[in-house]
C-alpha cells in the first residue's frame, strides 16, 4: 500500500522534518551544560570558558540574518544539505579542538549553521494545503521545542559519563545521519526568487515596511519570548537557593515539564487552520500571565513551578505557532524572507529578556521576575489589542 500523503506532503517527511528541527536546534545548546567541564580543560575561568556560549548564540542570529533569506533564492533542499553538511564539520571541529580559540571559532559556527529549522518551516509552509498549514507547522515546531527542551539534559548527562568532547562527537554523528535521511527523504522546493542577493536583503526592510501583519506578530512574539528568556534564566538561581537547594541535574529536570506545552503545538496549529489564528494568541497571553502569577503565589511548591512551567509554555506554542502560522499566508513567495523578519525579532526578545531578568533578580530577587514577567506580557497584550482593528482592515483590503 502506498503511504498515506498529506497535504503534499508524506507523513514519514513530516516526522523527519519534526525530527530534524529538533536534532539541529539543540546542537546550540549542548554546550551550556558542559561549560565547568570545558573550563576545566582547558584552565580557564568558567566565566572565560561561557563565552562559547554567547558566540554560538551570536552565530545562530548572523545565521538567520543571512542565511535563512537564501531560502527564497536558493533550492530548499540543496541548501539543508549543504549548511548540514557544514554543521557536521563544525561540530567535529569543536570536538577535538586543541585551544580554547578554535572551540570559540567551531560554536560560532555551529550556531551559524544550526539555523535549518527555519529553512525546514517555510518549507513545510510552502508545501501545505492553506487548511492544513498550521497543524503541520505545529506539529514540526513540537520537534524544534522539544529538542531545545531536552538538549540541556542529554548534555549534562553525556558530559558527565564521557566528557565534553563525547557529546560533540555524538552531535556529529547525529547530524551526519540526518544528513543521509535529508539527502533520501526531503522533497525539492524550487524558489521563486530571482533577483541579487543585495536586492534579497534589502526586501527585508520593505517586509517590514509594507506588511503590518508581520510588525504586530514580531512585536508580539518578542514580548511574549522576553518571558520565556526571563524565567528560563532565572529559574536556575531561584531553585539553586533557598528553600529548594537544588543541584544542576535535578534543575534540567524541570525541562521535562515544559515538554507538554510543546506536545500541544500541532493542535494549536490545527485550530488556527480551522478559525482565527488571533483567538489562540489571546489564550496564549492569557496562559502566559497565569503561569507568572501561579510563580509568584507558589514561589516555594515544587509543584506550583511545574504548573506554572507548563503554562508559560503552552501560552508561548498557542502565541508562536499561530503568529508563525499567519505570517506564511501572506507572500508564499517570501516565506523565508518573512521568517527572518519574524525570528530575528524574536529571537532579540528572548535574549533581552534574559539580560532584563538578571537585572530585575539582582534586584527584587523572585518576585521582581514574576512582576517584570506580568509587566512583559501586558505590553504584548496591548499591542495585540491596539493593531486587531489596523491589521484587519489592511488584510481586508489586501
Amino acid at each position: 500500500m502506498q503511504e498515506e500523503q498529506l497535504y503534499g506532503l508524506k507523513r514519514s517527511q513530516i516526522i523527519l522534518m519534526a525530527a530534524c528541527t529538533g536534532l539541529i536546534v539543540a546542537n546550540i545548546y549542548y554546550c551550556q551544560p558542559l561549560i565547568v567541564l570545558i573550563s576545566k580543560d582547558f584552565g580557564v575561568a568558567e566565566s572565560r570558558a561561557g563565552v562559547i556560549t554567547f558566540l554560538t548564540q551570536l552565530g545562530y542570529s548572523m545565521g538567520l540574518l543571512f542565511l535563512v533569506p537564501l531560502g527564497d533564492k536558493l533550492e530548499r533542499r540543496t541548501q539543508i544539505i549543504f549548511t548540514t553538511a557544514f554543521a557536521v564539520i563544525s561540530l567535529i571541529i569543536a570536538a577535538s579542538a586543541t585551544s580554547l580559540l578554535l572551540l570559540e571559532i567551531a560554536s560560532f559556527c555551529i550556531g551559524f549553521t544550526s539555523i535549518i529549522p527555519q529553512l525546514v518551516l517555510p518549507m513545510a509552509a510552502n508545501l501545505s494545503a492553506p487548511d492544513k498549514r498550521g497543524k503541520i507547522v505545529g506539529s514540526i515546531m513540537s520537534g524544534l521545542l522539544i529538542g531545545i527542551l531536552l538538549s540541556r539534559t542529554l548534555s549534562g548527562f553525556i558530559g558527565a559519563w564521557l566528557g565534553w568532547r563525547g557529546m560533540f562527537w555524538i552531535a556529529a554523528a547525529i547530524s551526519t545521519g540526518l544528513l543521509l535521511l535529508i539527502r533520501l527523504s526531503f522533497p525539492k522546493d524550487k524558489p521563486r526568487f530571482s533577483g541579487t542577493y543585495a536586492t534579497l536583503m534589502r526586501s527585508l526592510l520593505t517586509l517590514i515596511k509594507e506588511q503590518p501583519l508581520l510588525r504586530e506578530a514580531s512585536a508580539i512574539t518578542a514580548f511574549s519570548f522576553a518571558t520565556f528568556g526571563l524565567f528560563w534564566t532565572t529559574m536556575v538561581l531561584h531553585l539553586a537557593g533557598a528553600p529548594f537547594h537544588f543541584n544542576s541535574g535535578t534543575i534540567g529536570t524541570f525541562g521535562l515539564a515544559a515538554v507538554l506545552g510543546a506536545l500541544a503545538a500541532p493542535l494549536v496549529g490545527g485550530s488556527a487552520d480551522k478559525g482565527n489564528p488571533r483567538v489562540a494568541i489571546g489564550y496564549g497571553l492569557t496562559a502566559a500571565i497565569a503561569s507568572f502569577i501561579v510563580f509568584y503565589v507558589f514561589a516555594t511548591s515544587v509543584i506550583g513551578i511545574v504548573i506554572g512551567i507548563i503554562l508559560l509554555d503552552l501560552g508561548m506554542q498557542c502565541v508562536h505557532v499561530s503568529n508563525q502560522s499567519r505570517i506564511y499566508t501572506l507572500l508564499p513567495e517570501a516565506r523565508n524572507r518573512l521568517n527572518t523578519v519574524y525570528m530575528t525579532i524574536s529571537f532579540i526578545g528572548t535574549s533581552l529578556g534574559s539580560a532584563i531578568g538578571l537585572w530585575v533578580w539582582n534586584i527584587a530577587g523572585w518576585t521582581g521576575v514574576c512582576l517584570a514577567g506580568i509587566g512583559l506580557l501586558l505590553i504584548a497584550v496591548t499591542i495585540y489589542a491596539l493593531t486587531y482593528k489596523k491589521v484587519s482592515a489592511k488584510l481586508a483590503v489586501n
